[in-house]
């Protein structure tokens, strides 16, 4: 049986469609590993058969991030994360989940194994790294959470504003019938 390894490798951006490669198996990890590959990202070793960078089991994007109570990002892989925390997009109190076991953790309970993994890596300075794709942040896209925020703003307001209606015409139509028992004891 073949392993990864042994093909070159094509990687397609999920955001502009753009594709890098030939890629050795080796140069796709490392850039798995430091936020390059992100979870709608395709990868091919024919350009012809494509499918999601977490379908590939050796990338070892196993972790999911609970940016939020809403969002979640990944699944990534632990450089992933801890690139993420360089660049201050999550901390120490950020849940993730292991999609392998389903364990739900906070960052500082994982903590030695992301000291593991940088331990374990090379320093990356060849040409190849430099060329590669940007390291992408977490792309839970501000700027639509700002106007989903905004929209529910906009929804709460006009639902305050459909209540205090209907509670002036409730309270019209409680003192007409106030009014009409004082006329008729009287």
């Amino acid at each position: 049986m073949e392993s990864p390894a042994d093909h070159e490798w094509f990687l397609r951006k999920h955001e502009d469609g753009s594709i890098f490669g030939p890629l050795a198996f080796a140069q796709l990890v490392r850039w798995a590993s430091s936020a390059q590959v992100a979870p709608h990202d395709s990868l091919s070793t024919d350009q012809t058969t494509w499918m999601k960078a977490p379908m590939l089991p050796e990338l070892a994007m196993d972790w999911i991030a609970e940016v939020t109570s809403e969002r979640l990002y990944g699944p990534t892989t632990l450089g992933a994360i801890r690139e993420f925390l360089r660049l201050g997009e999550i901390d120490d109190e950020t849940f993730v989940v292991n999609t392998c076991d389903g364990t739900r953790k906070q960052i500082r309970e994982i903590a030695p194994l992301l000291q593991t993994e940088t331990n374990g890596e090379e320093e990356q300075t060849s040409n190849e790294f430099l060329a590669g794709p940007a390291t992408r942040g977490m792309s839970i896209g501000v700027e639509d959470r700002i106007r989903e925020l905004e929209q529910a703003l906009r929804e709460e307001r006009r639902a305050v504003v459909e209540a205090e209606e209907r509670y002036r015409r409730l309270e019209a139509k409680y003192n007409q019938v106030l009014d009409a028992a004082a006329a008729t004891s009287t």
